[in-house]
């Protein structure tokens, strides 16, 4: 039997509990009201996979069956599940407690029906603070009923926190000419999904970008004035620039009214005490607008100085600011200049994450998140095997450094090609070692998310996808890069060439033959699983296949337009007509769980490759 995250004590005996058809699920009448909600998650999860319909009571149990009590006796965040011969016993310091161990629960019940094994339990996190990281703004946004069942995955992996990146995928108000062509968030959207994660003991924090990466803001005719680099409503689209730009002119008054205007929208429609302001990547900062200030002061001195201001205002508001850590680790000291009640996210997505910038931080005295990601961005399929290795470490660095909480990030890069569900893996990762600092094997852990995640019996599931993720010959910025070469307008046909020829495309023909050989795999495996995760199978391998033709495009490019012999190279002309129809069935996977968004942007993409086929 496995439970992830592990429980920090397990002590199995040899009872067995059966529950039977006439029991009942108690709720201590000591309990939160809250708890009546939890109570009927553990109706759905019996009902689910023993076919019983329990009835839920408050008070004095008066038969057996499955009890909830909150024990003010034990930690905020501890619990202890008693499963002996005579009933099912939780018991919770807290709501959030018994909650925590109604999950645990649940995967019980999951892996044995109606008879239970004896056992005691207790269990508690080791990191106070564990949350997840969706953007909501790179390409898709995604869908509220997603975002629910987004937050019903943490919870059940007893993760408390959640942040959606947001720059421009809000409906602001008088903001059209931002939003005009997207399918933006709304207030009521968020406040409907803050309620939804409130009931789940979830704090959905804001995170809102303000001060790099506000590229379409600051694109626009009405705001391109408060740009760092002049004309920035002149330059045109691209997917590559979006992700270096653009930055906030900090000289200029307005820049903060506009940008404490947006947090003063925003954040009324979130109940969390904490605030994201991200502040990252501040790439142009003092190359324009602000040049002459830099050099009469330093960049260094431009960024701290905003970003005092902007936390002190979020302080004045009665939450706690947030900013991403990347700036600030270049001269650490400066930490001490802002407002003491700041938390620096410092976050590192390396498979071999440098320990040196968790010490330096927390030598100078930074209250610190670690924040891993699941390796998701550029990807068709998440690099599983890299994110294990990323997120083990920064958890370990996190328990190591005593950070307030892990934050696990999952990017949309370039368009967002990546599927959301594709994460789970590595937000299991994430939930695991946040909770307990104790490591399992990469191996053994995937075994278990093959169980848990997706029913799968033969334990291959997560093993199979792992492999096929490292299959990409040509990836998707790969794809995006030879493009906007093409029609970017500034470079020239060399230097097009002298980028296309840095990739090694090989090996384009044994990584198709293996992706051919993992998705058979996968269709082998669909038998093995429960009939209601049977449907997490067909988005990846939509995937491969996108993968496998992209490989393709690439060997033909290669053999066609640059002369390098490739045998994976195709008939042009079919693969663009490949192309036209398995983007119509990605179209289909998007939908399943993202709002419109900027799929067009996607399709301009595959429009430019179809016709560049034909022509070549």
């Amino acid at each position: 039997m496995y439970l992830l995250p592990v429980p920090q004590e397990i002590k199995k005996n040899d009872k067995l509990f059966t529950l039977h058809y006439n029991d009942a699920i108690v709720i201590d009448e000591n309990c939160e009201l809250a708890v009546n909600h939890y109570a009927k998650i553990v109706k759905d999860i019996v009902f689910q996979y023993t076919g019983f319909s329990l009835p839920i009571i408050r008070g004095e149990a008066f038969r057996s069956g499955i009890l909830l009590k909150q024990n003010a006796s034990l930690g905020e965040e501890e619990y202890i599940l008693t499963i002996d011969s005579g009933s099912v016993t939780m018991e919770g310091g807290s709501k959030a407690a018994v909650l925590y161990g109604i999950q645990t629960l649940r995967q019980i019940i999951s892996q044995n029906g109606a008879v239970l094994p004896g056992l005691v339990i207790r269990d508690y996190p080791d990191i106070k603070n564990r949350g997840f990281y969706h953007d909501a703004t790179r390409g898709r946004i995604p869908t509220l009923s997603y975002l629910k069942s987004l937050a019903d995955k943490l919870s059940y992996y007893k993760l408390n926190q959640l942040q959606l990146y947001i720059e421009h995928s809000f409906l602001f108000k008088d903001f059209s000419e931002v939003w005009r062509d997207d399918t933006p968030l709304t207030a009521e959207e968020i406040m409907e999904l803050d309620d939804y994660c409130a009931k789940l003991n979830i704090e959905l924090v804001p995170s809102l970008s303000s001060f790099g990466h506000l590229y379409k803001l600051l694109s626009t005719k009405t705001y391109a004035h408060l740009c760092e680099l002049p004309d920035s409503d002149k330059m045109p689209f691209g997917l590559i620039a979006r992700m270096g730009h653009h930055t906030i002119d900090t000289t200029n008054e307005e820049s903060f009214a506009l940008i404490t205007g947006m947090i003063a929208e925003f954040m009324p429609l979130f109940r969390s005490k904490h605030f994201n302001l991200c502040a990252d990547e501040t790439f142009d900062l003092g190359k324009g607008r602000s040049r002459r200030r830099a050099e009469e002061i330093g960049t260094q001195r431009l960024y701290v100085d905003f970003l005092e201001k902007l936390s002190k205002f979020v302080i004045s508001k009665g939450r706690i600011p947030m900013f991403w850590g990347d700036i600030i680790s270049r001269f650490p000291e400066a930490i001490r200049e802002l407002p003491k009640e700041s938390i620096c996210l410092n976050w590192g997505y390396a498979p071999e994450q440098r320990e040196e910038d968790t010490q330096v931080l927390a030598k100078v005295g930074a209250t610190q998140y670690l924040c891993p990601g699941v390796g998701g961005w550029n990807q068709f399929i998440n690099l599983i095997e890299s994110s294990y290795r990323n997120i083990t470490r920064m958890c370990s660095y996190a328990h190591k450094y005593n950070a307030i909480g892990v934050l696990n990030t999952d990017w949309g890069d370039f368009g967002h090609i990546n599927h959301p569900e594709f994460s789970t893996t590595g937000l299991i990762y994430g939930a695991t070692f946040s909770w307990n600092k104790k490591e399992i094997p990469f191996e053994e852990i995937n075994k278990q998310i093959s169980t848990l995640a997706y029913t799968d019996r033969t334990e291959h599931f997560v093993s199979i996808v792992a492999e096929m993720a490292t299959k990409n010959v040509m990836d998707w910025r790969n794809v995006i890069e030879y493009m906007e070469l093409h029609t970017g307008g500034s470079a020239g046909e060399d230097d097009i060439k002298k980028s296309f020829l840095k990739l090694d495309l090989s090996k384009a023909q044994e990584a198709n033959k293996i992706l051919a050989e993992k998705s058979q795999e996968l269709y082998q495996v669909i038998a093995s699983m429960d009939t209601g995760k049977r449907c997490l199978v067909k988005p990846y391998l939509v995937a491969a296949e996108g993968m496998s033709l992209w490989n393709s495009i690439g060997a033909t490019i290669d053999q066609r337009v640059y002369h390098r012999e490739n045998p994976a190279a195709e008939d042009p002309r079919k693969l663009a007509v490949d192309l036209e129809y398995w983007f119509y069935e990605f179209k289909e996977v998007w939908r399943s769980v993202s709002k419109e968004s900027e799929l067009f942007h996607l399709q301009n993409v595959i429009n430019w490759y179809a016709d560049y086929l034909r022509e070549i």
